[in-house]
């Protein structure tokens, strides 16, 4: 299992574990566990409403894409912290990291 943790809009930190191998992305798995992200672009990187802020282990993940850093370039606030969670795969690099769900545009 693969487990990281996932902080609200609340400030509710609740941990999340979804098997090892499963081919989803971070965006799926929150919407299937019924978090609010809106997700509009549907998983394409053309939208930045699934963007999650990375408070723990932000290094253990890839590197950002070009795609993803031109969309999250848009926001008006944009650090290193933040990643668009239709394009952070679910696998090992996951492991242990805290993600917070920003407040909605």
């Amino acid at each position: 299992m693969i487990t990281f943790t996932v902080e609200d809009r609340d400030g509710q930190q609740v941990p999340v574990e979804v098997p090892e191998g499963i081919s989803l992305n971070l965006m799926e798995v929150l919407k299937a566990s019924e978090y609010d992200i809106l997700a509009t672009c549907g998983g394409m990187a053309l939208c930045a409403t699934c963007r999650v802020q990375v408070l723990a282990g932000v290094e253990q993940l890839p590197p950002i894409s070009d795609a993803e850093l031109d969309i999250l370039d848009t926001l008006p606030v944009m650090d290193d912290s933040l990643r668009l969670s239709c394009q952070l795969h679910v696998n090992e690099s996951l492991e242990g990291c805290l993600f917070r769900i920003p407040e909605a545009d």
